[in-house]
């Protein structure tokens, strides 16, 4: 543990500071949580601020651990990872400021103040997208070694533009509440603010964007995790060969299932009350996964048996 920890601290150094610096930030937003007793659109008002800065946390340490698996040195990427740092300050200071303030970072038009904070978090964001954006590319070009590894990083990074991308009808003119001053929303057919699940606060009476976008975003860590878990448990049943195509039809599934979670959000319907036509998506969704993961296996064993004959 002593040796990773040491290894860990050689990573890109700004996002690693960055991820120090967010794991403060979390404590004291719990902190916030605990002894503010403030509401904010339904919820404590430093609950948004502790997800942001724990999702920081895991973004960051999981973008340094992937820069750390290139073969060689690229400075575009680690420039990237250093705008990524910059770009994701300014929204944490955005974010921090206006709950100091008393007031909401998202969607807020309400005065020329949170209009132009709101303006400088989009502008934030899409310079993000593009530097993420531009990491990946460096991992499809330079070759990780480890084949399941390196597909693992590249579908994480790929579907995790694909979570960034499912927040953009967050701020489409049809999420307009009819608010003066709010220009976007969270919830579908419902106002913001109102019942939700524990912890993540979305929506239990209507639809929710924030599901399909936290999805898809966890992806960075979901199929790199899927990978290590197929090396460590499966390594020596499974080829690697095997284990590439295993990841290949987990990462389409993953993005899918996010198509499929913005498509039941846009449709004003609450995560855990799905309608029969959703139903019906998710199970073919499973039978289609579990189908193409029995031929890959099917075929494994055929040709163990084939070499044992």
């Amino acid at each position: 543990m002593t040796t990773a920890l040491r290894r860990a601290a050689h990573w890109h150094r700004p996002l690693m500071l960055f991820v120090s610096a967010m794991a403060v930030l979390a404590v004291i937003s719990a902190v916030g949580v605990l002894v503010d007793p403030r509401v904010l659109t339904g919820a404590p008002i430093w609950l948004k601020p502790f997800k942001f800065s724990v999702s920081f946390v895991l973004y960051g340490i999981t973008l340094a651990w992937m820069l750390s698996l290139l073969p060689r040195r690229s400075r575009t990427a680690e420039w990237a990872g250093t705008v990524i740092v910059a770009t994701s300050l300014i929204e944490m200071v955005v974010i921090v400021g206006q709950v100091l303030r008393g007031t909401t970072s998202h969607f807020n038009g309400t005065t020329p103040l949170d209009s132009a904070l709101f303006t400088v978090m989009g502008a934030s964001i899409a310079v993000l997208f593009v530097a993420h954006f531009v990491i990946g590319i460096v991992v499809l070009r330079r070759r990780i070694a480890d084949r399941a590894a390196a597909y693992a990083v590249g579908l994480g990074i790929g579907l995790s533009l694909l979570g960034m991308l499912a927040a953009v009808p967050m701020v489409l003119p049809a999420q307009e509440p009819g608010i003066e001053g709010i220009s976007g929303a969270h919830s579908v057919g419902v106002a913001d603010g109102g019942p939700g699940l524990p912890l993540f606060g979305w929506s239990t009476t209507g639809g929710d964007l924030r599901i399909g976008h936290f999805v898809g975003l966890h992806a960075l860590q979901a199929l790199p995790m899927l990978a290590i878990l197929l090396s460590r448990f499966l390594g020596t049943r499974l080829d690697e060969r095997t284990r590439v195509r295993l990841l290949v039809i987990a990462g389409a599934a993953y993005g899918v299932l996010t198509m499929l979670l913005t498509w039941q959000a846009l449709r004003g319907q609450p995560l855990l009350r799905p309608d029969a036509l959703t139903l019906a998506a998710v199970a073919a969704l499973v039978l289609a996964t579990v189908t193409a993961v029995g031929v890959v296996v099917a075929r494994r064993r055929g040709a163990e048996l084939a070499l044992a004959a």
